[in-house]
């Protein structure tokens, strides 16, 4: 893909910025939507623009300007960013976050790059091309050297147990009744938790089977871990229309969905 190299590179800078801020004390200001900003969001979205803004394609960002819908509707193209995925978990310090960002086109994504400073993990995946993933992955490697020792997925996975990823303590009525009929059909289940845009990884990765989303997200959450999941031959399928989920959309909100 033209701009994957500036974009790998992207993400992992960004990936700097959020680890700089990581490592000492930081503020936290609360958002329009009562969800919380920090400094490294900021400074992660800062940084991605300085690369991004080298493409001729626009860029939808979390922690950019909201565009209204007659600005971007005509858009066929366009870079789709979340700067810092699980600001959460960054508060909790728990290391699960990530840098999101997908290319989509017609409203569906057909590249994404995922990068978890903390974990030094990096996952890329082009739609109709390759899915892979790297570890222990810096946020200065060079790109050359972050390629250098990937490794393709899916990785193959022994059919029992079979594993669903939800949060072991917040089930959902409507979770807790999809996983009911798992284990009428599947028989024994286990279940595998991340934060942020890594729970769509982990099935895109091939440890665990499937992630069903009965909550709110939105397209910034899910866009680079569809092109992951869907590089790795997985399917993020929108619970409503039964349809491949689609981005771009008037209401930025994501309906309910299940990769798998």
């Amino acid at each position: 893909m033209e701009h994957e190299s500036l974009v790998i590179e992207a993400a992992l800078r960004a990936g700097g910025e959020i680890m700089k801020v990581y490592a000492r004390d930081f503020s936290v200001e609360e958002k329009d939507d009562k969800s919380p900003l920090t400094e490294a969001d900021k400074q992660a979205h800062l940084k991605i623009k300085e690369y991004l803004d080298q493409t001729s394609i626009p860029v939808l960002s979390e922690e950019g300007k909201q565009m209204s819908y007659q600005e971007r509707e005509g858009w066929s193209q366009f870079w789709l960013v979340d700067p810092l995925d699980g600001t959460k978990e960054f508060i909790k310090k728990n290391g699960e976050f990530t840098v999101n960002i997908a290319l989509i086109e017609n409203g569906l994504p057909v590249f994404g790059v995922i990068y978890a400073p903390y974990l030094k993990k990096l996952f890329v995946g082009k739609v109709g091309g390759e899915a892979w993933v790297a570890d222990g992955i810096e946020p200065d490697a060079d790109v050359s050297s972050a390629r250098a020792n990937v490794t393709s997925i899916p990785k193959s996975k022994p059919e029992i147990p079979y594993i669903v990823v939800a949060s072991r303590s917040h089930f959902s009525p409507e979770t807790q009744e999809f996983v009911d009929e798992l284990k009428a059909e599947k028989g024994e289940i286990e279940f595998a938790s991340m934060g942020s845009s890594l729970k769509i990884c982990l099935v895109a990765e091939g440890v665990a089977d499937i992630y069903p989303r009965f909550g709110p997200t939105m397209e910034w959450d899910t866009g680079a871990g569809h092109a992951i999941a869907k590089a790795a031959g997985k399917t993020i399928i929108d619970h409503e229309t039964g349809q491949e989920m689609r981005y771009n959309k008037e209401n930025l909100l994501n309906n309910w969905f299940i990769v798998r």
